[in-house]
């Protein structure tokens, strides 16, 4: 069995495969004061109440986009499963040319999600990433990331606008039954998340024409992803483990098996 992880701003999610199957997956709140020790617990209690020993895993793949946090949770790993951690960053295979400037300042997850999306599509296409921030990315004809878009996350908006606002209550968000809210918190909703939906689909549009050629098709993932897709216009499948099945399957093309593969040069990543 493969474990993947994910370590993101707000969350540590991890992800059991048996070949492409994922069997389970867990969501950790991202503490970065957290030791390796306490992580190991939460991770051990984890697999236990799920009746799996770790001695069954037998591969680990890793991406993260805190750095503060990414030896602590390699660490952890080698501790818990005791197998060699493949950590998604420069020199590993991700099937991705990436088209930014650097490269490298693009995020291990984008990367990830990049992979997972074209595997599915195989063609151009876009991803919207719900987290703390939300990322649009583009994915080119041959599996190339050409760029995308980062706004601030909606929760991060939603409370921003509490913390610096004094007399608005704090609010479930939650798709109000109209966009003309007849109190603040319905009011508050109504800006919230048909202004975010409104967001969103305003920059898939834009994205679209810079993108040109037939209309890519949009898949969101995070948290709040299917929430918020159910309102959309623009977004047309959700899979809320993307990212999981992307570090799965870089995580296949850095096999002894995969690397005895010849290159294809069409598709030769650049450092990600």
């Amino acid at each position: 069995m493969l474990l993947a992880v994910d370590i993101g701003n707000t969350n540590v999610t991890l992800g059991l495969f048996d070949g492409p199957a994922l069997l389970r997956s867990w969501r950790l709140a991202t503490v970065q004061h957290r030791t390796a020790d306490e992580y190991g617990i939460l991770v051990r209690t984890l697999l236990t109440q799920a009746g799996l020993d770790p001695a069954s895993i037998r591969d680990v793949v890793l991406a993260s986009v805190v750095p503060a946090l990414t030896r602590t949770v390699q660490t952890m790993l080698d501790a818990v499963v005791g197998r060699p951690v493949l950590t998604v960053g420069p020199g590993v295979k991700t099937g991705v040319a990436v088209h930014y400037r650097p490269p490298t300042d693009v995020g291990a997850d984008r990367v990830v999600n990049a992979a997972a999306a074209f595997e599915r599509y195989r063609t151009a296409c876009i991803v919207v990433d719900f987290g703390t921030a939300t990322t649009f990315d583009c994915i080119g004809s041959k599996g190339d990331y050409l760029g995308g878009a980062i706004a601030p996350g909606v929760d991060l908006a939603l409370s921003a606008l509490l913390a610096r606002a004094a007399k608005l209550p704090k609010v479930e968000l939650v798709q109000p039954d109209a966009a003309i809210g007849k109190s603040t918190v319905a009011s508050i909703q109504s800006g919230s998340f048909f202004g975010y939906v409104a967001l969103v689909d305003g920059l898939v549009d834009r994205i679209r024409c810079e993108m040109g050629g037939p209309q890519p098709p949009v898949l969101a993932t995070g948290g709040l992803a299917r929430g918020l897709a159910e309102a959309s216009r623009t977004i047309q499948d959700v899979d809320e483990d993307l990212t999981l099945r992307g570090l799965r399957l870089i995580h296949q093309r850095n096999t002894s098996r995969a690397s005895a593969e010849p290159p294809d040069p069409a598709r030769t990543p650049e450092p990600s």
